[in-house]
């Protein structure tokens, strides 16, 4: 897989139980655009938790072998990402961290050790993003991912480890790659 322990004293480790009021209050956090609905406090609060369940189950049908990792930093729980491990590509599935630790470099830092597990594998490095969340398509270029194909609202992005040329085809679930 990857190695658990990286630079900035960040250390991802699988999530568990314990982790559930975590992971609801980071997903809560990101979820602004349901918190302007003109409805009752309870009613969002409700809206969210479940929206939060429906993203999870929806994971679970569409990676069913996809593992899901808390992000600490000296201990302190700051994001969790989802990744599959596929036999064609490692796939981010979902990263995200609480305000207090965004824009501070830590996304890199789990990304390039993800792009480390993908060049060890041979295989790329894949996620979608939303085409409106411009600063997020910004830093995976910046980190040397691609757009390979625009599906709105999102595009799929890849990175390729430096063993692999840049003949590759894309086919809808998979990828086609040659040395």
């Amino acid at each position: 897989m990857f190695n658990n322990s990286m630079q900035g004293g960040l250390v991802i480790r699988p999530s568990n139980d314990r982790d559930k009021p975590f992971l609801m209050n980071l997903y809560n956090s990101t979820r602004d655009d349901l918190k302007h609905v003109d409805a009752s406090h309870d009613f969002i609060e409700e809206l969210i938790e479940m929206q939060f369940k429906a993203q999870f189950e929806g994971y679970g049908e569409q990676f069913p072998n996809a593992f899901y990792f808390v992000i600490e930093r000296q201990q302190e729980k700051i994001g969790r990402i989802a990744v599959d491990f596929g036999h064609n590509e490692v796939r981010i599935i979902d990263i995200s961290f609480i305000k207090a630790a965004q824009n501070k470099g830590y996304g890199s830092v789990v990304i390039n050790a993800l792009k480390s597990a993908a060049e060890q594998n041979k295989v790329p490095l894949t996620l979608t993003v939303l085409h409106s969340n411009v600063s997020a398509i910004n830093l995976y270029q910046k980190l040397g991912f691609k757009i390979v194909e625009n599906k709105l609202p999102h595009a799929l992005m890849m990175w390729l480890p430096e063993s692999k040329t840049a003949r590759f085809s894309v086919n809808s679930s998979h990828f086609e790659l040659s040395n």
